[in-house]
């Protein structure tokens, strides 16, 4: 027990520097447009950027680190992410700012990757909820620091501190990195080739849709888009044939696995449009200044933080399609309220709106998790964590995208993403019924067969 407590320590810390230093970049976009001279759309890169390395990089970071070490690759990581957190105080361009928050991805990635696996090590098997539910204390913990920090520093202090303050969490982890399981390696050869697949098809997926942002004609744009979908289905076509795949295609075979993973991939979409958008409306729509955007923006991870422990407790003994409809329902309650708010509202008509929004989705990814994570084998996990990650940050980088789009067009600072967000929350709810439906048929079957007679 002592062990495990700081080995839940450090894996604490970990999450903490990643997800910061992502929600405190949020609060920060219309200052970063203002002070570097770029335009909102543009200023969305410094999100993008970050996640879209990371998303590039989550499955073969997995499948590396199951061949090296997870400790090994974890604490790697973290190292990485210090030292280029800690340049970007001498940032002066967008250039550079964006090629450090490239070097933030690629040590944040590393860590991400094995983050799952390692805390199904650490957590016994029937308390597997309840600690997945704590690990989102500390995630949506961070997300609530993030823009209160944020906002405080934008209006004191020199906005290069916001990506500098994550740094010392990161070398608390460090030296707790220790008491971390230890690492156990897979033999085999690695797939390099596979590696570097994954990565060039994310990097035309999302970008290919920064491209259509910036770049004219829209076709260029869209090309990239429509060959990156090409190279997905050709990779999933190489993987299908392979023991161990990178992208974990046999394990989404499964009804259980697949269709979590699509509503997970949903609601992470809402959350992003939402995210994103929201301080783009609150500053430059309805005239909060920074610091107030700050604090109007914690209600959202403050609420999860309240919710996901009881969800992740819950899903340990409800059924989690059941819990997670619930919770999608409501959300989209709270998206129509919000969209349909006039510029003119308050600060407190904003708040508890957000918080609907926030209490339901908390009650939807808690279960949708502990569902993923406990219906795959325990060698897999690392692989199946991998894709988890990488469809939360596919989610919200594709988000972080199409708010750019509605910026450019200027319907980004209005009620078009959050009613964008309640249609990718009933495709979340949707794909939760079916596998809800295809699990409790299967189970009919099984009990038919043995209840036959001989």
């Amino acid at each position: 027990m002592p062990r495990r407590l700081l080995a839940i320590a450090a894996i604490s810390f970990g999450n903490m520097v990643l997800v910061l230093d992502g929600a405190i970049a949020n609060v920060a976009l219309p200052t970063l447009s203002r002070e570097l001279g770029v335009t909102p759309g543009e200023a969305t890169n410094v999100i993008v950027v970050y996640q879209l390395v990371l998303v590039m990089g989550l499955l073969p970071m997995a499948n590396l680190g199951s061949r090296i070490g997870l400790r090994r690759l974890y604490q790697m990581g973290l190292a990485i992410f210090c030292v280029a957190s800690a340049a970007c105080m001498f940032v002066e361009t967008m250039t550079q700012l964006l090629l450090l928050r490239a070097a933030q991805g690629i040590g944040a990635t590393m860590s991400l990757a094995v983050s799952v696996a390692m805390l199904r090590a650490i957590y016994p098997a029937k308390n597997l909820g309840a600690g997945l539910g704590f690990n989102s204390v500390i995630i949506t913990s961070s997300l609530a620091v993030g823009p209160m920090a944020g906002g405080y520093i934008l209006a004191h202090y020199d906005w290069q501190w916001i990506f500098v303050m994550a740094a010392p969490l990161a070398v608390i982890s460090l030296l707790l990195g220790r008491f971390l399981p230890s690492d156990e390696k897979r033999s085999g050869m690695r797939d390099i080739l596979g590696s570097v697949w994954v990565a060039v098809t994310m990097a035309m997926l999302i970008g290919g849709v920064q491209v259509a942002t910036h770049v004219r004609p829209l076709a260029v744009g869209l090309a990239v888009v429509a060959a990156g979908l090409v190279s997905m289905v050709l990779l999933v076509r190489r993987e299908m044939r392979r023991d161990l795949p990178i992208v974990p295609v046999d394990l989404m075979a499964t009804p259980r696995v697949g269709l979590s993973i699509l509503a997970a991939f949903g609601g992470f979409m809402a959350t992003g449009l939402m995210i994103v958008a929201l301080p783009f409306r609150l500053e430059q729509a309805m005239g909060f200044t920074p610091d107030q955007v700050g604090l109007l923006m914690t209600p959202l991870p403050l609420t999860l933080m309240l919710v996901n422990p009881l969800s992740g407790w819950l899903s340990d003994r409800i059924a989690p399609s059941k819990l997670g409809v619930s919770g999608l329902v409501v959300a989209s309650v709270g998206l129509v309220l919000y969209a349909t708010m006039p510029d003119s509202a308050s600060a407190f008509d904003v708040t508890w709106r957000i918080v609907i929004f926030a209490a339901g989705f908390g009650f939807f990814i808690a279960p949708n998790s502990r569902l993923i994570v406990g219906s795959v084998p325990l060698d897999r996990t690392a692989s199946i964590g991998g894709m988890m990650q990488t469809t939360r940050l596919f989610g919200q980088a594709l988000a972080a995208s199409a708010v750019g789009v509605l910026l450019s067009l200027g319907l980004g600072e209005g009620p078009t993403p959050p009613l964008i967000a309640v249609g990718f929350a009933a495709i979340a709810a949707a794909c939760s019924l079916v596998r809800f439906r295809t699990v409790m048929a299967q189970r009919r079957r099984a009990a038919a067969i043995s209840d036959a007679p001989y």
